[in-house]
C-alpha cells in the first residue's frame, strides 16, 4: 500500500490584492500542512486574480506576482504546491501554473488552450503555449523549466490541465498519460453557470479514467471583480470516481478538499490495461525532484456523491454570494433598491436578503463581522437587514393599493428599512415645464412614451440621493428579457451601479418566485410574503390604470420572448429560422402572430443596442447574457436586418 495525501482548494480572491491573495493562499497552506496534506493544487492565477483584465499587460503585475511567488516559496516547506500567475517570456505573456517542490520552485507549466468565448478574453493578454514545447526561464533568479513539463518528485509522476486544457478535444493529460500518471492537477478560474457543476465532474472523472490516475481540480471562488462569479467546489476523482468533493458558494474565503490516494492500486490497473498507448522514452520535458512525499498505510478515499442543487437552489446562492461579496469588496454600506412590488425589484430585495442569511448561517455572526469589518453593523443581528438593505416604493397618480402593499409586506418580511414616497408632484412639475415650453398640453394619445417615461426617470434623482447619504450601493432592477427588447428607461429603473438580475430572463425569474414563495430549499428558507407579488400580472404601471397595461401586452408573451432572444443571440438565427423554429413550440398562437412577435423583436433588438451598452454591470449566471462589454457584442447603429425581416415578410410557408 502506497497512499499520498493530495487535496485541491478553492479561494475567493480579489484582482492585483497581492497581500490580501498570499495571504488567503498561506491559511489553505497551514490548513493542508496542517492535515497531512503532500501535494496541493491551488486555482489558475491565484497570485493575482484572473479577472486583472489589461492591468496583466502591466510590468508591475509579473513584478508583484514574482514577488507574491517568493514569498509562497519560502512557506513551502514539506508538501508540494503548484499556484497560478502570469509569467512574461521572450516579450510574450503566459498562463502558467508555478510547481513548488518543499521550498524550491521546480518549473512553470503553461497553458496551452485559451478560453477567448463568451466572457474569456485571455488570447487578449495571454499567448498559447504549444505542445510538447519545453524552455528556460529565468523566475527569482534562478533558470528553471517553462512550457509542456511532466513532474517526477520521488517517483510520483504528475502533469497538468489548466482550467480550458480540459474543456479541449486535445487535453494535454492524454498525452501525458502515455508517461505514466500518478497525478493529474487541474488548476482552473471557472466560473458559473447553471448545471456547469455536472460537466465539470464528466470532463475530471473521464480524465481520471482514461489517464489511470487521480485528479485534482482546483477553483477560484465568489464574486472576484464584479461581474464573474466562482463557484468553488474543488473535486479529486481517482480512476473516474469522485472521491472528495468540497463546498460551492461557500462565504469562507477559502476551502480545502482532501483525499487519500492509493497509488499502486492505479499503477497496476494501469498496467493491466491493454489498450494502452505507452511511452518508453521519457520527455524533454521531465523535471524531476529527489524529495520524498510521506507515504500512508492507510486506506484510499472511496467514491462519494456530490449533492445535486436545482436551478432555482444555484440562482439563489450565486447571486447572494455574488451580492455579499460585491458589498465588501466595493466598501459600500449596503443596499439600496426602488422596490415597485413587482417581480424584478422584489426578485433583487429577496437576494440581497438570501445572501446575508447565507453568510450568516455559514459565518456565523462573528464570522459576519469579521467579513464586513468596514460596516459598523448593530449590536443586535435582527438589525442588520434594515442597516444593510433599504427599499422605497415610490407611489405616481398611475400607482396601484396592490403594488404598495406587496412592496409594504414583502420589504417588512425581510426585516429592510422600508420608505413611501409620493412622486406624483414631481412628475406634474416636469410635465407642466415641458408643456410650458411646447405650449400645448401633453395628452397620452400624442405623447404616450414620453409620460410614461418620465414617471420612472422622476424616480431615479431621489432614489439615488437615498443611496448617497447611506453610502450604499443603488441597485438596478431591469432582467434580461427587457434588456433584449428596450423595455427599460433610460435613467429610470435602469438607473444603478449594479444589476442582479440583469442576466437571467423574465420567465425563469417569474418560476424562481414562486419556487421561493412556496418552496425554498434546506439553506434558502421560503419567503411567504412574495405571495402578494406573485398574485400581480407584470406591469410598469406608467399608464392610466383603464388602459389595462401589463409588460406582455406591451411586448408579447415572456417565454416566447424568451425563447426568440435565445435562438437569436445565443444560437444566431435568422429571423425566419426563428419563425419556423418557434410555430412548431408556440403552435396555440396563429402564425401571423408568432411572425409579427419575431418582427417586433428583431426591430426592437437593433433599436436599443444603445441602452444595452449603458446597462449597470450585471451577473453572468448562463451562457445567454446580453452584457456588450464581456458577452454579446453587436453594432449600436445598422440596418436593423432589413433583408432579413423582409425574407420573414415574404415567406409563405
Amino acid at each position: 500500500m502506497k497512499t499520498i495525501h493530495v487535496a485541491a482548494a478553492s479561494v475567493n480572491q480579489t484582482p492585483l490584492d497581492w497581500e490580501g491573495n498570499l495571504s488567503r493562499i498561506l491559511v489553505v497552506l497551514d490548513e493542508a500542512r496542517a492535515k497531512g496534506v503532500q501535494v496541493l493544487c491551488l486555482p489558475e492565477l491565484a497570485l493575482t486574480g484572473y479577472g486583472c483584465e489589461d492591468a496583466f499587460l502591466m510590468p508591475n503585475t509579473i513584478d508583484y506576482a514574482e514577488d507574491a511567488l517568493a514569498s509562497l516559496v519560502e512557506s513551502s516547506s514539506g508538501m508540494v504546491i503548484s499556484v497560478g500567475l502570469p509569467w512574461r517570456h521572450n516579450h510574450a505573456l503566459f498562463n502558467v501554473a508555478a510547481v513548488i517542490v518543499d521550498g524550491e520552485l521546480l518549473g512553470l507549466v503553461a497553458k496551452q488552450h485559451l478560453a477567448g468565448d463568451g466572457l474569456h478574453y485571455e488570447p487578449r493578454w495571454f499567448n498559447s503555449w504549444p505542445r510538447g514545447e519545453v524552455t528556460v526561464t529565468e523566475c527569482l533568479g534562478q533558470e528553471v523549466m517553462l512550457g509542456d513539463l511532466l513532474f517526477d518528485v520521488g517517483g510520483v509522476r504528475f502533469g497538468f490541465e489548466i482550467c480550458e486544457d480540459a474543456w479541449s478535444a486535445t487535453r494535454p493529460g492524454a498525452s501525458l498519460a502515455a508517461y505514466g500518471l500518478d497525478l493529474l492537477l487541474n488548476p482552473s478560474a471557472s466560473h458559473f453557470a447553471f448545471g456547469k457543476q455536472r460537466l465539470r465532474e464528466r470532463f475530471i472523472n473521464e480524465g481520471a479514467r482514461s489517464c489511470g490516475c487521480a485528479y485534482l481540480y482546483a477553483n477560484l471562488l465568489g464574486n472576484e471583480s464584479g461581474r464573474v462569479v466562482f463557484d468553488g467546489g474543488p473535486m479529486i476523482s481517482n480512476q473516474g470516481e469522485l472521491v472528495a468533493h468540497g463546498r460551492r458558494f461557500s462565504y469562507k474565503d477559502s476551502t480545502l478538499t482532501s483525499a487519500l490516494i492509493d497509488l499502486e492500486v492505479n499503477r497496476s490497473k494501469v498496467a493491466s490495461t491493454a489498450s494502452r498507448i505507452v511511452e518508453v522514452q521519457d520527455p524533454v520535458g521531465l523535471v524531476m525532484s529527489d524529495w520524498q512525499p510521506k507515504f500512508l498505510r492507510s486506506a484510499p478515499s472511496s467514491q462519494v456523491d456530490r449533492p445535486i442543487l436545482r436551478k432555482e437552489e444555484e440562482f439563489a446562492h450565486v447571486v447572494g454570494l455574488a451580492l455579499f461579496d460585491y458589498m465588501r469588496k466595493s466598501f459600500s454600506q449596503g443596499f439600496v433598491v426602488s422596490l415597485s412590488g413587482g417581480a424584478d425589484s422584489s426578485a433583487v430585495s429577496c437576494l440581497v436578503a438570501i445572501g446575508l442569511r447565507l453568510a450568516i448561517e455559514e459565518l456565523g455572526e462573528a464570522g459576519v463581522r469579521e467579513r464586513l469589518a468596514h460596516v459598523m453593523l448593530a449590536e443586535n443581528s435582527n438589525e442588520w437587514m434594515s442597516q444593510l438593505l433599504a427599499c422605497v416604493y415610490q407611489a405616481s397618480e398611475h400607482s396601484g393599493d396592490a403594488t404598495e402593499l406587496s412592496a409594504k409586506e414583502l420589504a417588512e418580511g425581510l426585516g429592510a428599512d422600508y420608505q413611501s414616497w409620493v412622486i406624483a408632484p414631481l412628475v406634474e412639475g416636469y410635465t407642466s415645464m415641458v408643456s410650458g415650453g411646447l405650449g400645448r398640453d401633453l395628452t397620452w394619445a400624442k405623447d404616450d412614451l414620453a409620460l410614461q417615461n418620465i414617471q420612472a426617470r422622476v424616480r431615479s434623482p431621489g432614489i439615488w440621493m437615498l443611496a448617497n447619504v447611506r453610502k450604499s450601493l443603488l441597485l438596478a432592477t431591469s432582467n434580461r428579457s427587457e434588456a433584449a427588447v428596450g423595455y427599460a428607461t433610460m435613467d429610470g429603473d435602469t438607473s444603478g451601479g449594479l444589476s442582479p438580475v440583469g442576466g437571467i430572463d423574465k420567465a425563469f425569474l417569474r418560476e424562481w418566485l414562486v419556487w421561493l414563495e412556496t418552496e425554498g430549499s434546506e439553506l434558502v428558507q421560503p419567503i411567504p410574503e412574495l405571495k402578494y407579488v406573485n398574485s400581480l400580472q407584470p406591469t410598469a404601471e406608467l399608464r392610466p390604470s383603464d388602459h389595462g397595461q401589463t409588460d406582455e401586452s406591451d411586448l408579447m408573451p415572456y417565454p416566447i420572448l424568451d425563447a426568440i432572444e435565445r435562438a437569436a443571440i445565443r444560437d444566431k438565427r435568422a429571423p425566419l429560422s426563428i419563425y419556423i423554429l418557434i410555430r412548431e413550440h408556440f403552435s396555440d398562437y396563429s402564425a401571423e402572430q408568432l411572425r409579427a412577435w419575431v418582427l417586433k423583436f428583431f426591430r426592437l433588438w437593433c433599436r436599443n443596442q444603445w441602452k444595452r451598452e449603458r446597462y449597470a454591470p450585471s451577473f453572468h449566471v448562463d451562457d445567454e447574457n446580453l452584457d456588450p462589454k464581456t458577452w454579446c457584442r453587436f453594432p449600436i447603429l445598422s440596418s436593423g436586418f432589413t433583408a432579413e425581416l423582409r425574407d420573414l415578410e415574404k415567406y409563405n410557408g
